[in-house]
């Protein structure tokens, strides 16, 4: 789909400098890769409903030993359980502001990538009223978005930008059941993404690691992927609406593994990681250690220098240099 809109780089409020965004409760540090600089980054946070204070167990399956990336903690993001059809499918934390996931985090399910096409976008209710319904919800056939979209993105947002795609982060090819991947198509798993990017790069890598855990991860293979910003909007009418993510990046875990794979396949396990600019050109996905990831990630945005993606750093609970599992 064509699309067409205005990429804007908000104003920011940094060390006395001016600033056109208006309230803000937090500073978000950024590298930028162009000059060098570093860049506060003002990040406005509104009072939007709870959607899950505290991840309640049946969302934790998601993550490995339950628990969520360390690092981020003091960040007034909303944890989002996805619901579908009945069930959790994944978790998601969301930037209310910015309208877009800073990451989601799924399971693994072997698959032979193929896409469920013939799913409509869907929207959170709980993101805007908390006692609405917590399972996602199809868009309404009329244009009636001003009763949430000030707390999440909405189709017009992406309807009219011709660089930038819908990019899934927990991508439907990695799941199995039909249900599965219908629930990946909701816009609080989806972020503007170069669509040379999306289609070139990035999707390779996708089929990279649907291929390698199909093959080789014996068990469960946690998957945890996000982006970072840079202050770049998508705006409409004259107002910003979606963060343009400058990386995109994620990590996976599975413990049990096969140890007679061939040593380049072995050599990434238990735990590896990758990221990608996510741009037109120059735009090469890098391969590295989950550790080599956290490094990057804490030059190029803000995370605390505790922030850490998997409990342990994903080492077996047999293995002699893992510490115990405090609940």
């Amino acid at each position: 789909m064509k699309r067409r809109g205005k990429v804007h780089t908000a104003g920011h409020r940094f060390k006395g400098t001016e600033c056109s965004v208006e309230t803000a409760q937090f500073v978000m540090i950024v590298y930028n890769r162009s000059d060098q600089t570093l860049i506060g980054l003002l990040v406005v946070v509104m009072a939007a409903a709870e959607v899950q204070e505290k991840l309640s167990p049946e969302c934790k399956q998601f993550l490995y030993m339950g628990t969520l990336p360390r690092g981020l903690e003091e960040q007034p993001f909303k944890k989002i359980c996805q619901f579908y059809e009945g069930n959790p499918r994944f978790v998601t934390l969301y930037d209310t502001i910015n309208h877009i996931p800073v990451y989601s985090a799924y399971t693994f399910k072997r698959s032979d990538g193929s896409k469920k096409v013939d799913v409509p976008w869907m929207y959170e209710p709980q993101l805007s009223t908390v006692s609405d319904s917590r399972e996602m919800q199809q868009f309404p056939s009329e244009n009636v978005h001003k009763n949430f979209e000030d707390a999440q993105a909405v189709l017009d947002d992406y309807s009219n930008s011709v660089n930038f795609e819908r990019g899934q982060l927990n991508p439907d090819e990695h799941q199995a059941h039909p249900n599965d991947k219908a629930s990946t198509y909701t816009l609080t798993n989806v972020v503007p993404r170069a669509r040379e990017f999306n289609i070139g790069p990035w999707k390779n890598h996708e089929h990279t690691i649907r291929r390698r855990l199909n093959n080789y991860c014996r068990g469960a293979a946690y998957v945890i992927t996000g982006v970072t910003t840079s202050g770049q909007t998508i705006r409409r009418h004259n107002i910003n609406r979606l963060g343009i993510p400058t990386y995109f990046w994620s990590a996976y875990c599975c413990t049990d593994f096969d140890h007679n794979a061939p040593y380049s396949e072995r050599s990434k396990f238990p735990a590896f990681a990758a990221h990608g600019l996510n741009e037109r050109e120059d735009n090469k996905v890098q391969e590295m250690t989950v550790r080599q990831l956290e490094e990057f990630l804490k030059k190029v945005t803000y995370v605390a220098s505790s922030f850490q993606i998997f409990y342990d750093n994903c080492v077996p609970l047999n293995s002699g240099n893992s510490a115990l599992h405090l609940p």
